[in-house]
């Protein structure tokens, strides 16, 4: 097993209304730790110097919830491909690498504290209209509604988003226009979700521009950082629908 002597630069702030810096610190990690591990191992080492360790959010390190959203060497969750944070290993890095580690930043994701950001913003979209509320009964037995093959992966590669918020963190103007989509398409395609439809658009969309997201300029940054590669034409769906009912074309 090979070790590797890295020097961090990590951002470190008390909380949203602190200036933030920030901090330059070195440790030795191994090629087989997980870019978390390696967290770990440099709060291991400030714990035991008597000074404050980084904070930084993590859950299942599975891959699957989300919370290990850092920006790192200026790219959400790292600089692998469809990979996050807890996934990325330290075998992608060398012996002597600078490595730049920051939060998500956007003005609708404040800082808690150094890498943790309140991602409570994305929680009230949702609870503004991502969710089925009509009565549709008891469940059906997995063949009772058939539903098209290409329907049916349409909305699993929506339903596939984790909330992590990659995509606003990549996004130049900090849209939420790929996570908002994916919600609305995972539920639009089925056959339960399309009753309420309509209604989850308009309700989802008022909720993420009253949250302060920015507006969606296609650069299609969002798709190239997302850990599960949720595609932007969720985005094109959800803007044609929008657009048709506010001006009433469909």
């Amino acid at each position: 097993m090979s070790d590797m002597n890295l020097k961090l630069k990590v951002w470190k702030q008390n909380g949203p209304n602190d200036k933030g810096r920030f901090e330059n610190y070195k440790v030795v990690a191994n090629e087989h730790m997980s870019f978390l591990e390696m967290l770990d191992v440099l709060n291991e080492q400030l714990i035991s110097e008597k000074s404050d360790p980084v904070s930084f959010e993590h859950d299942c390190r599975e891959g699957i919830c989300g919370a290990c959203s850092m920006v790192i060497n200026g790219r959400p969750h790292g600089p692998n491909k469809g990979t996050t944070t807890c996934q990325l290993h330290m075998r992608f890095f060398k012996d002597g690498d600078t490595i730049t580690i920051e939060p998500f930043r956007a003005n609708s994701f404040p800082v808690i504290k150094d890498l943790v950001v309140d991602r409570s913003a994305f929680d009230r979209i949702i609870q503004a209209g991502g969710y089925i509320s009509v009565n549709t009964g008891q469940a059906q037995d997995a063949n009772a509604i058939p539903i098209e093959k290409d329907v049916a992966l349409d909305a699993f590669s929506a339903a596939a988003c984790i909330g992590c918020g990659a995509c606003v963190a990549a996004c130049p103007n900090a849209s939420a226009m790929l996570f908002t989509s994916a919600k609305v398409a995972h539920l639009g395609h089925l056959p339960q979700g399309k009753v309420e439809h309509d209604k989850r658009v308009q309700k989802m969309v008022a909720q993420m521009d009253e949250e302060g997201f920015g507006m969606c300029s296609n650069t299609y940054a969002c798709e190239a950082e997302c850990p599960k590669e949720i595609s932007v034409k969720n985005i094109a769906s959800l803007n044609r629908n929008f657009i048709g009912k506010v001006f009433k074309t469909e």
